[in-house]
């Protein structure tokens, strides 16, 4: 009997440490998706004073951009120590010490981060799209013709096509992410997925079980999918300016 209700204590205690690192989780992406709106916002001020030649407002901005960059990689960080500290915890004799669990995981994570705020994904699309107001379709000074057709197509998705349906991201009617692997499905779809007990990740090479209650629709998903949507748009006019001057090269030979 105390062996049992050492037991039901255990996964009580565990339990309730898993509900609030779920409830920390979703505040701290809130934020992440704040300070994501806020570069977006910050991207689109720099392109209109790019247009009137405002130069040294937008290199300003642009500096501003790449320290809450630097803000926004600590708050990943974050919340991935978040996930891997709530996964692996396990009620012992003595009390546990979580900032030490939470510090050591973040060090680990830093550790394996070998990005810098100025070379952040998200700042080399900033830079391309204020290079793009006078030079669209020419690659950005020091990189190659591919190095700019590979920006203007970055995500940060893992996956651009849900794994069970084939539907591009873009097109999901509810997209949710998978907070074990981070891949992106159509909540029907992997929810049916998971209910046949065929709960392998479908995703060719993915270890990741799936689980109902770690599939989740964050709002920095929502915001990743829009993203992906401008970046399409922002190739495909790109695609067209180059596709027009290969045709007037054409006509002056």
């Amino acid at each position: 009997m105390a062996s049992t209700s050492a037991s039901r204590s255990s996964g009580g205690v565990s339990g309730r440490i898993r509900t609030a690192a779920s409830t920390l989780y979703s505040d701290n992406q809130s934020l992440i998706a704040e300070i994501r709106k806020a570069l977006n916002m910050m991207k689109e001020v720099a392109i209109d004073l790019e247009r009137d030649n405002q130069s040294q407002m937008v290199k300003e901005i642009e500096n501003a951009a790449v320290e809450l960059s630097g803000k926004y990689e600590q708050s990943t960080h974050f919340s991935s120590a978040i996930h891997s500290v709530a996964d692996g915890y396990q009620l012992g004799p003595e009390l546990t010490n979580f900032k030490k669990l939470f510090d050591d995981e973040i060090v680990k994570l830093k550790a394996n981060s070998s990005s810098v705020p100025e070379n952040h994904p998200i700042i080399r699309q900033f830079r391309e799209a204020i290079w793009n107001v006078h030079h669209a379709g020419q690659p950005m000074p020091g990189e190659e013709q591919e190095d700019i057709v590979m920006t203007t197509t970055q995500s940060n998705l893992l996956n651009v096509t849900c794994p069970l349906s084939g539907k591009p991201v873009t097109e999901l009617a509810e997209p949710v992410r998978s907070l074990e692997c981070k891949h992106v499905y159509e909540k029907k779809v992997v929810m049916v997925y998971i209910r046949s007990n065929a709960r392998q990740c479908p995703v060719a090479g993915c270890p990741k079980i799936l689980r109902a209650d770690k599939i989740v629709c964050d709002p920095l998903l929502l915001i990743e999918i829009e993203e992906m949507r401008a970046m399409s748009k922002q190739s495909a006019s790109t695609s067209e300016i180059e596709d027009c001057t290969g045709l007037d090269e054409e006509e002056d030979d």
